[in-house]
Order: structure tokens, then sequence, then C-alpha cells
């Protein structure tokens, strides 16, 4: 008894915090294993300890997150020819997890390696009108980056504190995604809103791209989009087709594969001699059947 109230207990609480995502994956066509991983809450001098050593205030909706569980993992298989194949993956780090991106510069390396650091290079927004270079996250002291989800090596997604001064306690921060070519995508302004978009997107592969100029790969996004987000996939196409994009290439097969048609060879105009000769000919051929009838 004691079991099996626990049991409902621990489902009641897994639907609460996946906002009943669980139940819509187990009755999707060929969605198996939805697992959900139970953890326990962390305690509140886990966070206040974070907090102090890295200068940071936590936003209070993470806060909130953490103290309801420590971290969150929910992962999802298909089934293709009689195997499962993992495929979506909803991840958010503990708080012992919620490392920085950059670790400290050891002491061994060597005084010119080369950084994260190195990829700020001083561009004024006035000189080159890019204002969007100007509210992207840095790479050294002007940013505090921590993980949240290294999405399956396709990127990282951050708490990013903006705009620090070293040895001032930072307060605001937002969910930027970084790609794998060292791009910074703006995601959200606060953790709920994150949370809300990752169970939207089912955590399939690569659904942050979907928030960058490039998007996702062909493969992530016809083929798995497609098939287990059809609304918001149809929606990214119509808007698409609004903004009229020239990247999408339009493919008529009944004219791009339409067989030339045969021309039929030019027949022969009978001269006009040729003409005469056959009436003559047919006149003489007329003249002897009716002489052979008399």
């Amino acid at each position: 008894m004691e079991e099996a109230k626990e049991n409902l207990l621990f489902k009641g609480f897994a639907e609460r915090l996946t906002l009943g995502i669980t139940q819509i994956l187990e009755n999707m066509p060929g969605v198996v294993d939805v697992r959900f991983v139970e953890r326990e809450p962390a305690e509140k001098r886990s966070l206040l300890s974070w907090e102090q050593k890295n200068t940071c205030i936590l936003p209070e909706d993470l806060r909130d997150f953490y103290l309801t569980t420590d971290g969150f993992t929910l992962t999802w298989s298909v089934k293709l020819d009689n195997e499962c194949v993992p495929l979506g993956c909803m991840m958010i780090n503990s708080v012992g997890r919620l490392s920085p991106l950059l670790q400290p510069v050891s002491l061994f390396s060597l005084p010119n390696a080369p950084s994260l650091a190195d990829l700020d290079w001083e561009e004024s927004g006035k000189e080159s009108g890019l204002e969007r270079a100007a509210a992207a996250p840095h790479f050294d002291a002007r940013s505090r980056l921590f993980e949240l989800d290294s999405c399956g090596g396709n990127g990282k997604v951050c708490l990013v504190y903006k705009n620090c001064t070293p040895g001032v306690v930072a307060q605001q921060s937002e969910i930027w995604f970084l790609d794998r070519s060292l791009c910074w995508h703006f995601l959200t302004a606060t953790f709920t809103a994150y949370y809300r978009l990752m169970i939207t997107h089912f955590g399939l592969p690569e659904w942050q791209y979907a928030y960058t100029p490039y998007g996702p790969s062909p493969q992530a996004k016809q083929q798995w989009a497609s098939l287990y987000q059809p609304l918001i996939f149809s929606n990214e196409l119509s808007q698409a087709d609004a903004a009229g994009d020239h990247f999408l290439n339009k493919l008529d097969p009944t004219k791009a594969f339409k067989g030339k048609a045969k021309v039929p060879p030019p027949q022969k105009k009978p001269s006009a001699q040729g003409s005469s000769g056959a009436a003559a000919k047919g006149q003489g051929t007329t003249g002897r059947l009716s002489g052979a009838k008399r």
C-alpha cells in the first residue's frame, strides 16, 4: 500500500513538473521508453554557497526550481525497425554542475595560449553599426557564463550575466544559446520562459537552432520536427513563405521532370508536276477500264 501511494505521489509530482508532457509523449506513435529521473530538492545552503562562490544572485524562478528538484532529466526514444533509438532529451544541470563556462586559467598554461576571450575583439557599435554585437555576451570578465545544458554536443545553453564588474555581485540574468561556431543567440529573458520552451519542443535534437538565423539541420527539421512537431513545423514554414525566404528551394516535379515533346518530322509537299502527272495517269487508267467494259 505504501509503495503504491508513493508511486501515485511521484506520478502526480512528475506530471506537475513536466506540465503533462510525459502523457503526451507516451500517446505519440512510435514513442517508447519515456523516462523522467526523480531528484531530491537542492538544499538552501548549496544555493547560497553557489552564489557566494560565483558572485551572482540566482534568479528567483531558477531558485524555486532548484528547491523543488536539483536538476531535470527527461528522455524518450522512438522505435525504428524493432530497435529503440534515443531521440529526445530535456536536461537542466544540477546546482553542483552549474559550472562556469570559462574555467580559470591554469598556472601551467602558456602565457600566450589562445583562449575564448580572444574572440572578443573590440568592435564599437558606432563605427560598425552592429548593435547586436554589443548586446551579445562576452567571453571575458564583462560577462559571467554558466552552463545549463550541454545539448548533446550541439552547443550550450547558458545562464548569462552581462555587464559585470569584478568584485560586484551580478543580479540580472538571461538565457542564451552558444552554437558550435561560438556565436551567441538570445533565447529568453527568464528561466521560466526557457523551461516552457524546452517542454514545447519535446527536447528534440537541435531545437535550439530554431532560434538562430540558419536553423537546425535538414535531418532534425524535416525528419524529426515535422513528425513530432507538425504544428510548430508548419507555422515556421508559413512564416518563411510570408517573409519571402529565398533560401527555400521550391521544386515543382511536374515542370522539372516533364519530358520534351517530340516534334513530328515535316511532311514533304508534292510538286506541281508530280500532281499533274498523277492526275493524267489516273485518267489513262480510267479510260482503259471503260474500254474493256465496252
